[in-house]
């Protein structure tokens, strides 16, 4: 008995639900209708221009048919927006300045640094030496070639004891007796600069002070009117003063200017050469330059 009961409260709800159904489908129908009615007494419209044969089959598949049951809202998804993509030298153009053309374009150009100002810039230090000579040139910084001394035959007149400057060899030949004599590369003094003559040992430092000369001072008015003696120093290691002059046989902080005509007069050894003489070398010893 409840099984009919609930069968039969089944249908009548589904009945209620078709009548309704198609009174809320003829509703639009009727109004739409009583318009057209209205419009029979009144004055005939102006004919219409004949629209383009391309909007009348829309229109007529836009209109519904009379009697037939309203459509359902069509939802139409947008496709997602797709990001143009960067050409494919994009980065690499950012990066240069230039267009895709191979032209700069602002697009891509990065701020430029300022250049710095003039007395922002340090003056970079002046150095005793005026310049490296090409033929000894620094390598990576650090790396520059060594003359050794050596003993080598020297057949020439001399008592042991003396020193001999070649100066176009740039040599310094130390006479050690029976035909020999320990050979030393040197640098001598640059064109205008160079001397010749005789002198004697009068005076021997160990790292000796430096005084820059006039000369020197006019040349480079930069340097400082006084050294301590120590690595830094130009005389070097060790100095042989030569007679009431102002030339002297002498160390060197720059090592890499041996063999070559750059000092003012003076003769430079590298610090390892200029001690093993000094400690050979007896005050009063004679010293010849030759050209």
């Amino acid at each position: 008995m409840k099984l009919q009961v609930f069968f039969a409260a089944g249908t009548l709800a589904f009945a209620l639900s078709q009548a309704s159904a198609q009174d809320i489908s003829q509703a639009p129908n009727q109004h739409a209708a009583a318009p057209a009615a209205a419009n029979h007494d009144a004055a005939p419209a102006a004919p219409r221009a004949a629209a383009a044969p391309t909007a009348a089959p829309a229109a007529q598949e836009a209109a519904p048919a009379a009697g037939a049951p309203a459509q359902k809202p069509r939802i139409v998804r947008r496709p997602p927006q797709q990001q143009a993509a960067q050409p494919s030298g994009y980065w690499s153009n950012y990066f240069r300045g230039y267009n895709q053309q191979g032209a700069p374009d602002s697009r891509y150009a990065r701020p430029q640094l300022q250049a710095a100002r003039p007395q922002q810039q340090a003056a970079a230090p002046q150095s005793y030496y005026a310049a490296r000579p090409a033929g000894n040139r620094l390598f990576l910084g650090m790396f520059y070639s060594q003359i050794p001394k050596e003993t080598v035959a020297f057949n020439e007149k001399y008592p042991a004891g003396t020193i001999i400057v070649k100066q176009r060899e740039r040599r310094l030949y130390y006479v050690l007796g029976n035909g020999q004599a320990l050979r030393y590369a040197v640098a001598v003094g640059r064109e205008g600069a160079a001397w010749a003559g005789t002198s004697v040992v009068s005076n021997k430092r160990e790292w000796p002070t430096w005084t820059p000369t006039p000369e020197i001072l006019r040349r480079q008015p930069n340097l400082p009117r006084f050294m301590e003696g120590g690595p830094q120093n130009p005389m070097g290691a060790r100095a042989l003063y030569l007679g009431d002059t102002l030339y002297r046989i002498h160390g060197t902080n720059e090592p890499w200017m041996i063999g070559e005509e750059v000092s003012s007069g003076c003769i430079r050894m590298t610090n390892e050469d200029v001690i093993d003489l000094y400690n050979r070398t007896r005050m009063g010893a004679t010293v010849i330059v030759l050209r």
